[in-house]
């Protein structure tokens, strides 16, 4: 893989004497390096950005959508190359990569459909003459970040979204997965789509936020990312009135009462408990399970995760690849030691796999004290945790007693459960019996802590749009 960055259509390398290196998560080895963009390189894509804006804005409709619906036929017929690179630099199973590609291109076909359907409307006048109608327009040129955990979907799904609306974009996608970022800048670039609508910078991220949030010729912010690092680009957008949608971190409960079927749900919580190892802003992380299957989930789920497959990324057998790398090894080996000084009992897992690459077995730890890290810092790793409730009062007030509020689970065959979980827990997503947080056709966004603004869906799209009221009467 050729690293660079993607500036006005052109694949080419940082002007900045510092170089990022991309490891493979497997083996700790690197998979190749890239010169740092500067702060001219940046203020070139801004620039870009801008100019292309002018002509895009008034590109129609229809056009776009053909281009956005190209892009996703390139990225589907790639799809087995692009795979590979999120299994070479994430570590994710190559078959669960292969799924996160499809998801990918249909972010594409999902954007080109609703660029076709951006409709305003007409309100009835008080007087004769007059007409009154509102209309969405693109709000400008957009500053995207995005991380590495989802390397193809998120950056299609802010690339798509902007484009869909009439914007132009400057995104600056992990630098620790930059390879899957550039594939989908050549797709853009290979789709037809113009020069300057879609660039792409990689180097040290403070200092790029520092420029795109600063610079006046950006109209919108857009980011996925730790609630931390959230709050400081949403405070820096707001200092010069930029629209900023934040996609940031969760703390996921489960919500498990005891009319259920305890084979099916384990089964199912464990697979996506473990998927992408846990680093998943949306991954079921806090199991709160009725006292009277407490038992029995406990046994069948520790059973369940000591099964998963850790392993090869391009074994077929393997569930769990690596994490991402030694940062996030030390993060949730801190966690378990933490767990383990306060007594609590660690069922499984709670430690590292051999001493090549960034393994770690999949853990679960019983009935956390609530003041335990685990139970307070989102993990993004693969730790869960199970508890017991006797109560549903008591298991809405645990879900909710986090700042975070992005998305929650329950599991309930009881209809009067299942409408209280769904209207009392405190979060952008609820699923009730089913695993599926996030779709292209649907809006994800948090609550609290979790963000501000929607990704995906009618309301992804809207966010990357303003709305003008114009009314028009006669001159005479």
């Amino acid at each position: 893989m050729q690293y660079s960055q993607f500036i006005a259509g052109e694949f080419r390398q940082g002007a900045s004497g510092t170089r990022s290196t991309v490891i493979n998560p497997s083996n700790g080895q690197a998979l190749g390096d890239y010169a740092h963009a500067t702060r001219a390189d940046v203020e070139e894509a801004i620039a870009a950005a801008a100019e292309a804006f002018r002509t895009w804005r008034k590109t129609s409709a229809m056009e776009r959508s053909a281009l956005l619906r190209r892009a996703a036929s390139l990225m589907r017929e790639r799809g087995a190359a692009i795979a590979e690179q999120i299994a070479r630099e994430l570590g994710k199973p190559f078959g669960e990569a292969k799924k996160e590609v499809v998801t990918a291109a249909e972010m594409f076909e999902w954007a080109s459909e609703e660029a076709r359907r951006i409709y305003g409307r007409t309100i009835p006048a008080r007087s004769e003459g007059i007409t009154q109608t509102v209309v969405w327009e693109p709000v400008g040129p957009v500053a995207a970040f995005a991380g590495w955990n989802a390397p193809a979907i998120t950056p299609s799904r802010k690339i798509s979204g902007a484009l869909a609306a009439g914007c132009t974009i400057v995104i600056k996608p992990s630098e620790e997965t930059a390879g899957v970022a550039l594939h989908i800048a050549r797709i853009v670039q290979d789709a037809g789509i113009p020069d300057g609508v879609v660039n792409m910078v990689f180097g040290d991220p403070g200092e790029i936020a520092e420029i795109l949030c600063a610079d006046p010729k950006i109209a919108m912010v857009t980011f996925t990312g730790a609630t931390s690092v959230g709050k400081v680009i949403g405070s820096k957008a707001a200092l010069t009135m930029k629209r900023a949608t934040l996609e940031l971190g969760g703390h996921a409960p489960v919500v498990v009462c005891d009319d259920v079927d305890v084979d099916r749900v384990v089964r199912m919580a464990v697979a996506t408990k473990y998927r992408n190892g846990g680093q998943v802003c949306t991954s079921p992380t806090r199991f709160i399970v009725q006292a009277p299957i407490f038992g029995a989930f406990c046994e069948k789920f520790v059973k369940a995760a000591e099964a998963v497959k850790v392993g090869d990324p391009f074994d077929s057998a393997t569930q769990m690849g690596p994490l991402k790398n030694l940062r996030r090894l030390e993060s949730i080996d801190r966690m378990v030691q933490d767990a383990k000084r306060r007594g609590l009992e660690i069922a499984t897992g709670g430690e590292r796999i051999g001493g090549e690459g960034f393994f770690y077995k999949p853990t679960v730890i019983l009935q956390p004290t609530l003041d335990s890290d685990a139970a307070t810092i989102e993990p993004f790793g693969p730790i869960a945790l199970i508890s017991p409730f006797e109560l549903l009062d008591d298991a809405i007030a645990e879900a909710n007693r986090l700042p975070f509020g992005l998305a929650a689970y329950a599991y309930t065959n009881n209809l009067q459960r299942a409408h209280r979980l769904m209207h009392e827990i405190d979060a952008g997503v609820v699923c009730i019996n089913e695993w599926q947080a996030s779709l292209p056709e649907t809006p994800f966004g948090g609550h609290k802590d979790s963000g501000l603004g929607s990704e995906g869906g009618i309301e992804g799209v809207q966010e990357f749009l303003r709305i003008k009221c114009v009314r028009q009467g006669c001159a005479s």
